[in-house]
């Protein structure tokens, strides 16, 4: 196991060299000149020179990347050209907003998604079977976008049964005090479940929305690697035995079953973190994706990069934890060197 986890943590840390060197690059080519951006396109040469030496852009491009490398690995990630602040803290203070509504959404998907696409597999062929596969075709085949407005129109203009896309909390209630970043715990560890409950229902238009989309690719994985498990000979020998079916099913089928379905949950909640543009700029949510959208709009190359490296880590670092569920799972993929 240790020889795995140091195998995994030089990849991690190669693969994070090789991000932040192509980001760096990649906008240091695109057209336009940072200075300008950053001094305003009616600048004279005089303030266009003053900006470029004092952030090093009239350095050589080998001494500005090792200059942004050093940076980087004190957890720098540049400044804003519009706010004037710290891309990492604002990334880190937007981070809890995508966290909370992210983990909400990957855990009612797999929640739904998991054991439904197990019924489904055990009843391969069956009216159920082809409902969830009707399921997950129509939820693949659904827009963010398209499905955010329509619930948006439905559940909140017509019906009024949630709050509007006003962000996470209503107007006039005063967040909790910080410890978490996720208004629905902070709230509830400072005593204030009125708070955590106004903060749950502005979650629960776009977690919905999130979820009716999520549990689609969830049901597929689910419900294909369960039907190949279930058809395999040691399945069949454990029924043989007399085994209960739901032993077989979750002991023996699902555990086997997992590995690929886990790759598919890291994924999406790796997107759910850092690329979920759509939904936050829809919910007028204040997290990393509508930070990125704001960047892109307003031409802030920094926070642009920033955004960039920094969901590059998360994903590199989900999947070393996705790699370590594998071993815990599977020993022969953490003992699989050694054994050859």
């Amino acid at each position: 196991m240790n020889r795995f986890l140091l195998r995994r943590t030089l990849t991690t840390l190669i693969t994070l060299f090789g991000i932040v060197t192509v980001v760096f690059f990649l906008v240091r080519v695109l057209p336009g000149d940072a200075a300008v951006l950053r001094a305003g396109p009616y600048a004279d040469p005089a303030r266009l020179a003053q900006v470029r030496a004092q952030y090093g852009l009239d350095r050589p491009l080998l001494e500005q990347y090792g200059t942004y490398l050093a940076g980087v690995l004190r957890g720098d990630l540049g400044t804003s050209t519009v706010s004037s602040s710290s891309v990492t803290y604002e990334l880190m203070g937007r981070m809890p907003a995508s966290l909370e509504i992210g983990l909400y959404a990957v855990v009612l998907a797999c929640l739904i998604g998991i054991p439904i696409g197990v019924l489904a597999a055990s009843r391969e062929g069956g009216w159920i079977d082809r409902v969830v596969r009707l399921v997950a075709a129509a939820g693949s085949a659904m827009a963010l976008f398209w499905l955010g407005l329509l619930l948006i129109y439905f559940l909140f203009y017509r019906l009024r049964w949630f709050p509007g896309p006003v962000g996470r909390l209503p107007s006039g209630v005063d967040p909790p005090a910080t410890v978490t970043g996720m208004y629905t715990v902070d709230a509830l560890l400072e005593g204030r479940p009125d708070v955590a409950w106004q903060a749950a229902r502005a979650l629960m238009l776009p977690v919905l929305t999130l979820v009716i989309v999520l549990v689609a690719p969830i049901l597929k994985m689910v419900r294909g690697s369960m039907t190949e498990v279930l058809a395999t000979d040691y399945v069949r020998t454990a029924r043989a035995m007399g085994l209960s079916r739901w032993e077989v099913l979750f002991r023996d089928g699902l555990r086997n079953a997992m590995l690929p379905v886990i790759t598919a949950i890291g994924i999406v909640f790796g997107y759910m973190l850092g690329g979920n543009i759509i939904v936050e700029t829809l919910f007028s949510w204040p997290g990393v994706g509508r930070y990125a959208n704001q960047a892109i709009k307003n031409h802030d190359l920094d926070a642009l990069q920033g955004f960039v490296i920094f969901v590059g880590v998360l994903y590199v670092l989900l999947n070393v934890v996705i790699d370590i569920c594998y071993g815990l799972l599977d020993p022969r993929i953490r003992l699989g060197r050694r054994s050859s």
